[in-house]
Order: C-alpha cells, then structure tokens, then sequence
C-alpha cells in the first residue's frame, strides 16, 4: 500500500496506463454499438411460404410443390404452400401485395397476373406493385387441333375458317379468348368461342370431336401426336415446336408466358438477391424439378432474373391494352 506521503503526490500516467485505457475505451465502444445496433439474424430464419393462385391438383400447382421442396433444402428453412385461388390469378396477387416486404411470402404463377388483370379486372394492383424475383420457366401455350381435322398449319385453320363459318375453339380464360377472338377479326373470321375448365376439360372435349380447335396452355405436349400445334401463343415461338410461327409473328399479338416468381414492393435488395440466386439454383439443378419440368410438363428451364422480367412487361401490358381496346372487352 502507498504511504500516505506517496498519496499525497500526484499521479503520472505511463505508457502500461494509456495501452490498458485504449483497450478499455475501445470494448465500451464496441459494447454500446451492440446494444444501439444489434446483429441482424441471418436470412431466411423462420418457414418461407409460396402462394399458388390457382386451385390445387393442376400443372401450376404441381410444379410449385416440387419447387418447394427444392428450395426448402436450397434456403434451409420449411417453405409452406398455400393456395389462394380466384379470378385467374388476380386474389392471389391482392394477397401478395398487401403482405409485408420482407421476402418471407411470394407467389409463382403466371405473368398474367401483374400484367391482364390490372387491364381486365376489377383489382387494386399494378405492375408496379409487387418485387419481381425471377421466372423459372415458360407455360407452353398453343392453338392446337386434332389429327382428324383437315388442318394441319395456322394457314390452313385459316383457309378452313373461310369456307366454313362457326368453327369453335376452346378457351379456358378470358386471356386466351381475347387473342384467339383478336385473330379472327383481323381475319374477317367467323370463330365461337367454348369455355372450358383448364385443360382437364378442353382435351376430352376437343379429342372427342366436339370442338375444330383450341386454346392449350402446355396440356398438349403429353399427348404426342394426338395433337397438331398449329401456331405459339407465346411472345415467341414454342420450345418443342420451333418450326411452327407464333401468333406474334402475323398479329403483333401474344399471351404473357413466363411462370414468375414476386413478393410485396419493397422487399431488401440483399433478400431479393438471395432468393433470386437461390430460385436459380434450384430450376437449374435440382433433380425432381428438372425431371418435372422436362419429361412430365416439357416446359424449357429457362430461368431469368427479376430485372429481366420486369424488363419485358411494358411491351406486354402495351400490347394487351391494344388488343382489349380493339375488341371492345
């Protein structure tokens, strides 16, 4: 212990003092920093969920739980799937825009959503409301025929029509019927249109005779030569029919076909890039949903980024405007 007298004197800080006081200072920093900025949790760390806004059982469906069981080993964490049927898509993307941006909830199903149903429906949504993540392939969409129908080219449907007015085709949403009914006016044509229920109730109908053609949106490719494709419905021509022309071709006219992949506006940058990366990875090289894309639905892996895909809707939101104007719907 110092003496009394050694107290009394004052006290000279050394170089040990200084080195032991940075040190000090230093942890305080590092501790108070802690405590106004705490370390955010690593992404995702709870269940993801994926919503199908379609009903249960079809390709669309079936399709988004294989990829959920992908992208729950890809991500690390449960994804949930939950479907939200309605107005062709339209109750699931009201669904989706109204849940907190943050990357925790998306929907994958068809571009149509963001870009027709604004147009044509009753919704509270546009294009510019939802985070776009990717798009992890294209539906497959065609006027087909039967081998039976003295048909076997869009030129041909075309002649066909010509001598035979009334000729029905199946369509199976209002999309489809727009176009289809788009071509025939710029053909001077006579076609009526047939509701069906998806493509479970267009293929009994059209192979039984009761319909010259229809709307298919990749049904058609499971039945082989069953079936004729007669001309793409998509912005270009079709994967496993390159050689047949699209609609886009002649009419300037399309049907939106990417299977998108989009959450809330406003969800992080860093999150959208994770699961931009980790939806890649997954449509590219998981085992089960390559198998499915390309030997059960014969969908192309064609995978694009959320900048390329909100790159391509003004074109298409252009287009369909233009054809909803010309026919009056």
């Amino acid at each position: 212990m110092r003496s009394k007298r050694d107290l009394r004197q004052p006290f000279v800080p050394n170089r040990a003092f200084w080195k032991t006081l940075t040190v000090v200072v230093a942890v305080a920093v590092l501790a108070a920093a802690g405590i106004s900025t705490p370390a955010k949790a690593a992404f995702p760390d709870k269940p993801l969920t994926v919503v199908v806004p379609y009903k249960a059982g079809g390709s669309t469906d079936t399709m988004i739980r294989v990829l959920a069981k992908a992208l729950a080993k890809e991500v690390g964490q449960p994804v949930v799937v939950q479907n939200r049927p309605g107005a062709g898509g339209a109750v699931g993307g009201m669904y989706i825009k109204n849940q907190p941006p943050d990357g925790y909830t998306f929907l994958v199903g068809s571009v149509s959503i963001p870009t027709w149903s604004p147009i044509h429906d009753n919704v509270d949504f546009t294009a510019e409301d939802f985070t776009y993540l990717g798009s992890i392939t294209e539906y497959q969409q065609a006027v087909i025929t039967t081998p039976d129908k003295p048909i076997k080219t869009l030129e041909e449907l075309i002649a066909y029509s010509r001598k035979n007015p009334g000729l029905t085709f199946a369509e199976q949403n209002s999309i489809s019927k727009l176009v289809i009914l788009y071509v025939a006016k710029q053909e001077g044509l006579d076609w009526r249109a047939v509701p069906t229920k998806g493509g479970g109730g267009m293929v009994p109908m059209l192979l039984g005779g009761h319909l010259d053609f229809a709307w298919s949106g990749g049904v058609h490719q499971r039945y082989g030569d069953k079936m004729i494709v007669l001309a793409s419905c998509n912005p270009g021509r079709l994967a496993a029919s390159p050689d047949v022309p699209a609609l886009s071709e002649k009419y300037n006219i399309s049907i939106p076909s990417l299977v998108v992949v989009m959450g809330p506006k406003g969800i992080p940058a860093d999150r959208v890039k994770f699961l931009e990366n980790a939806l890649r990875n997954v449509s590219s090289n998981d085992p089960a949903f390559v198998k499915l894309l390309e030997e059960n639905l014969k969908f192309p892996q064609k995978f694009r980024t959320g900048a390329e895909v909100e790159a391509e809707l003004p074109a298409l939101i252009k287009q369909l405007k233009m054809a909803k104007e010309t026919m009056g719907f």
